[in-house]
């Protein structure tokens, strides 16, 4: 693992090399997209064949209640309680997380009311790749259910039986075996059948990724998903702690980006004897063999100030604070989320602690959090205006309206008074 001093020039390819636009994958994306809302159903069982070797014809375009049922009864009971804590403490979080109604009286006769009305329906992408994450079904389906989304449809190109499982335990009634760019148009535009979607949750590959953000003005999406990344900061503490996080992340996938932000050149060093010690007991074809050495690097700042000042500027998707710190927190302005204190292992969040694990990447978290109920649900504001607030807001609204000369506004105000 590379050991670099933060300077400006580092600093500018770091992240330069999260913002290149991938078009080629843009391009095929375009193709499929194009396609799924010409031909429908049949290109999407023929990009299905193509790209993820599925045969929906003969496999089911849709996964019944049956066959989720029969795969709950094919993992052991251990996987099941495993999957239940995860699931409870999600469902906990996202409850904290729903919006809530309120009502203010702004002046005599005006009164403002918010109220929270869920969408009608969301598409919850789970990837398929090397594995199909049931972690993420758990992370985009118990939001949306606590959000009182009334049509949840989830899809996944290549759903094994744990994930079937964790389907059934978290009551899914719509799952299609379809994955990749053609799952994403037939979610945002719907064929012959499926049903359109209002929104569209959770990450993907690239091509998924560039579907989605294709899609976007047309169907609403959580937020364009890049690779996954993660910094540590600190100057201390248990290197071989430190080095076991930098590699959980980097198995994510050969273009993770694992980072450790230092002051403390000696830590550099224990911590980068550490990563290549952990590494070498990994298998050859863990993806961290590749990312870590590709992507991967531990950056020596020369300052406290400077490392914080970077990390906000690159905002990373998780961001770990071994020493539980709170004048260090109270610098963070950027991150999807933080783990803080030297037990905060980044996989706790994966899967089970209740935070979710949809988070902006590619410096996204410079604008918005992670996945959450409110992304589920509608805030919509309610106007009670009486006769007597009518009159209070009239010489306020009708000088306003004529300043930019909007007449038929003025007039719809003075006709009341």
């Amino acid at each position: 693992m590379r050991i670099l001093k933060l300077t400006a020039k580092t600093e500018a390819a770091l992240l330069k090399a999260r913002k290149t636009h991938d078009r080629e994958a843009h391009r095929v994306a375009a193709r499929i997209i194009a396609d799924l809302q010409r031909r429908g159903d049949r290109a999407l069982a023929e990009w299905s064949q193509k790209l993820d070797g599925t045969n929906i014809a003969e496999a089911g375009l849709w996964i019944s209640k049956q066959e989720m049922a029969t795969a709950r009864t094919h993992v052991d009971r251990t996987f099941l309680r495993a999957a239940e804590v995860a699931a409870k403490n999600v469902r906990r979080v996202a409850e904290q997380q729903l919006p809530r109604q309120w009502r203010l009286s702004v002046q005599p006769g005006v009164t403002i009311r918010q109220i929270i009305r869920p969408l009608d329906s969301i598409g919850c992408y789970i990837p398929g790749g090397r594995f199909a994450l049931l972690s993420t079904l758990v992370m985009t389906v118990v939001p949306a259910q606590v959000a009182g989304v009334p049509r949840i449809v989830a899809v996944c190109p290549r759903p094994n039986d744990a994930l079937l499982a964790v389907a059934d335990l978290l009551g899914v009634t719509q799952f299609a075996r379809i994955g990749g760019a053609q799952a994403i148009a037939a979610l945002a535009y719907g064929t012959e059948r499926i049903a359109a979607v209002e929104k569209i949750c959770g990450p993907g590959n690239r091509f998924v990724t560039a579907a989605k953000q294709i899609v976007g003005p047309d169907c609403a999406i959580d937020m364009a998903a890049g690779p996954t990344e993660a910094v540590l900061l600190a100057d201390t503490g248990n290197a071989a702690w430190v080095a076991a996080d930098l590699l959980a992340q980097a198995e994510h996938a050969p273009d993770a980006g694992s980072y450790l932000v230092t002051t403390s050149s000696a830590f550099a060093a224990k911590v980068q004897q550490e990563v290549s010690k952990q590494l070498r007991a990994l298998p050859k074809t863990n993806p961290a063999q590749q990312s870590i050495r590709k992507t991967g690097a531990i950056i020596l700042a020369r300052s406290s100030k400077l490392a914080c000042e970077f990390v906000n500027r690159f905002a990373p998707e998780h961001l770990s604070l071994p020493r539980n710190r709170p004048e260090l927190l109270s610098k963070i302005r950027s991150s999807g989320t933080i783990f803080l204190g030297p037990y905060g292992a980044q996989p706790f969040g994966d899967y089970a602690s209740g935070s979710n694990h949809v988070l902006p990447t590619g410096g996204w978290a410079r604008r918005r959090g992670g996945l959450s109920t409110a992304d589920f649900v509608k805030c919509i504001t309610v106007q009670e205006i009486n006769a007597a607030g009518a009159r209070s807001l009239s010489s306020a609204v009708e000088t306003l309206a004529q300043a930019e000369g909007l007449l038929a506004h003025a007039r719809a105000s003075e006709v009341r008074r």
